[in-house]
């Protein structure tokens, strides 16, 4: 069967600069595509690659759907190489909804023929099947943001360290972590920005809070699993993987090495979704998912998976509505309004 094949490249703003140890980000971008089969019934996807993260970068993504035909066939989709692993994860995606009419609970009433699938995103907190965790701002700016994050319906958050002096940030990290209520969930993600010395200390300081300390993300480099791994058996802080399972191939290697304490899944960049899911189900891996900052057409594909897969203790790291700028449906609608 064969499948016209449409795509269209979008940007939006972030809010203010998102602060990671990779930098500042200003402007998400990525790719909206949209197949149509015989009977006319569309099924949609999104390409959101991040370069610095592990995937394929944008100008790749955009020249591989700048060389396919108008007209794709399922043998195309499932040959598109492990090095495009954002490109593998939005035509599959939309492969998979092709005539499913499957856009969750927004979207009932709303799309006519030709439409894109408006889904009402953000959804209040309740109507999502898995519990959010939701994304804080770096530095002092935390201490001020995880009210009205909680008054939303958040109980679990993930804050942004190594972005400065560790010093400065264990003192943030302890007010933070007295001011959350009894039954909240902390993660800190360092993006592999820690030394080893650096490490040591921030799961030291963890292991003092171990109701509400979750796990440190990504103390370390990707170059230095072992070190990980040797963190990961001393102390009780929990060590997650992030960057260094970013795609497929790199959840096989870490698997393979050893590594049985969590890995953070980011669908939308991590390869095939049918591979990914043979993968969590063969072996029962103790995974978080996580967003890349994608579109409501990527999000849905990425918590579809999410709810299959996820352990049922662990939050999905989704809650990052708040930091994007709420023009989601005006710029839907019009992306595809001339076709």
């Amino acid at each position: 069967m064969t499948y016209r094949f449409e795509f269209r490249l979008i940007a939006r703003k972030f809010l203010r600069s998102l602060t990671t140890s990779h930098g500042n980000w200003d402007i998400r971008e990525s790719i909206i595509l949209r197949l149509i089969d015989a009977a006319g019934r569309e099924g949609w996807g999104e390409i959101p690659p991040i370069s610095w993260f592990g995937s394929e970068t944008l100008p790749q993504a955009l020249d591989f759907c700048h060389q396919l035909p108008q007209e794709i066939t399922q043998e195309i989709i499932f040959s598109i190489p492990d090095a495009l692993p954002a490109c593998q994860f939005g035509f599959e995606s939309a492969w998979e909804g092709l005539g499913t009419g499957d856009w969750g609970q927004g979207d009932k009433g709303t799309r006519g023929q030709g439409d894109i699938p408006i889904t009402n995103y953000p959804l209040p907190i309740t109507h999502y099947p898995l519990p959010i965790s939701a994304l804080l701002p770096a530095g002092e700016a935390a201490l001020n943001t995880w009210q009205k994050l909680w008054e939303e319906g958040y109980r679990t958050f993930k804050w942004k360290i190594a972005v400065d002096a560790i010093a400065n940030e264990l003192k943030i990290f302890h007010l933070l972590i007295d001011s959350l209520p009894a039954s909240t969930k902390l993660r800190l993600d360092a993006n592999a920005g820690l030394s080893y010395q650096e490490a040591e200390l921030w799961l030291e300081n963890g292991d003092k809070f171990p109701e509400k300390m979750e796990f440190l993300e990504q103390p370390l480099a990707v170059t230095e699993f072992e070190a990980m791994l040797q963190l990961s058996n001393r102390y009780q802080t929990a060590i997650a993987l992030d960057e260094s399972v970013a795609t497929l191939s790199q959840l096989h290697a870490a698997y393979q090495q050893g590594w049985r304490d969590i890995f953070v899944i980011k669908p939308a960049i991590a390869g095939s979704p049918s591979r990914l899911r043979q993968f969590c189900k063969q072996h029962n891996i103790d995974a978080v998912f996580s967003s890349v900052f994608e579109t409501a057409i990527g999000r849905y594909a990425a918590l579809k998976l999410a709810a299959e897969l996820s352990q049922p203790n662990r939050a999905v790291g989704f809650g990052i509505n708040h930091l994007l700028k709420k023009e989601e449906e005006t710029w839907l609608q019009r992306l595809w309004q001339n076709l």
